[in-house]
């Protein structure tokens, strides 16, 4: 089985989970929860939230 991560949060995801969202020009992105969603729609970045893995290491969390 293929092992694919959240593309905002950075959690792994079980196979037969999350969605996939599909932007207009073509680009894919595994999501996880409808918070990792609403966030991605929002247009926020993800190393920008500290509790994203992204944001923990941009803001020295971890």
């Amino acid at each position: 089985m293929e092992q694919r991560k959240c593309y905002f949060c950075g959690k792994m995801l079980e196979p037969g989970t999350g969605k996939l969202y599909v932007k207009k020009d073509g680009s894919t992105y595994f999501i996880c929860s409808s918070k990792c969603m609403s966030n991605l729609k929002l247009g926020r970045i993800p190393r920008r939230v500290a509790w994203t893995e992204k944001g923990r290491i941009q803001l020295k969390k971890a």
